[in-house]
């Protein structure tokens, strides 16, 4: 019980503020999965332990931005189907192709995107989809969720700042909707992976139910920040999930 009580010191305050970033501008993982491994779980616990509390953040706040009704629903359920079958496709290909191959591109792409975001002034400010068309926005999200999905199966961090990224820049939406879309195809996600580590008895748990609870008010709060604070909220907050990831590879490379 006391070893159980300081794991949960250690990884509920992380689990929330992965949380409140996760809602605003995706890859809330680059920190709640290091905090479970951190705080001594073994990675196959620790990686279905954080689909848990992942999962009922998530949930929350993607109800939250349903009920401000911010997410484009045909949109982001043709790139839910897709990215399920992208992220398969990932994981096999991950199976016959070293990940450092990625890692070495995305060090190369991730300061692109960061330069972008900071000379491109007016990124996300306004919904551009009405020229394109219902049609043409059902294409382009299923090849971003299918793109987005093997990416998130063959490697996965930050895989919900590239699906907002893709909805905004690619699609045309503005970075509130972007954000409410990239949480239903996160949701989906999430789901499939929750109910496979909870059939494989991988999930522990007496700390993933306590992480849940600070998992939700990380997500909730930062849901209610991206509504009410739009693209001064979000768009730096982008920048603080690509120096997570970069992060995170340099350190995998090293």
């Amino acid at each position: 019980m006391n070893e159980t009580f300081l794991m949960l010191i250690i990884i509920c305050p992380l689990v929330f503020l992965a949380g409140l970033i996760d809602a605003v501008a995706g890859g809330g993982g680059l920190i709640s999965l290091p905090a479970y491994m951190i705080a001594g779980l073994p990675p196959h616990l620790a990686t279905g332990t954080n689909k848990c509390s992942s999962t009922f953040g998530t949930l929350f706040s993607t109800l939250r931005f349903m009920k401000n009704k911010k997410i484009c629903y045909y949109s982001a359920v043709s790139s839910a189907v897709t990215a399920l079958i992208g992220s398969y496709l990932g994981a096999r290909l991950n199976m016959i192709v070293d990940e450092k191959y990625l890692r070495y591109m995305l060090i190369v792409a991730l300061p692109i995107i960061a330069l972008f975001l900071i000379f491109k002034k007016n990124f996300g400010d306004q919904e551009q989809i009405v020229s394109h068309g219902a049609v043409k926005v059902t294409i382009l999200s299923i090849l971003s969720g299918l793109l987005i999905g093997a990416y998130d199966g063959f490697f996965g961090p930050g895989t919900g700042t590239f699906l907002i990224l893709a909805y905004t820049g690619l699609i045309g939406f503005d970075l509130v909707t972007a954000s409410g879309n990239a949480k239903i195809v996160n949701l989906a996600s999430n789901i499939a992976a929750f109910i496979t580590f909870a059939l494989g008895s991988k999930i522990v748990w007496a700390i993933g139910l306590p992480a849940a609870v600070f998992g939700i008010v990380g997500n909730w709060i930062g849901s209610g920040l991206a509504l009410k604070g739009g693209k001064k909220i979000i768009k730096p907050m982008f920048f603080i999930t690509l120096g997570l990831l970069m992060c995170k590879i340099i350190y995998d490379l090293l």
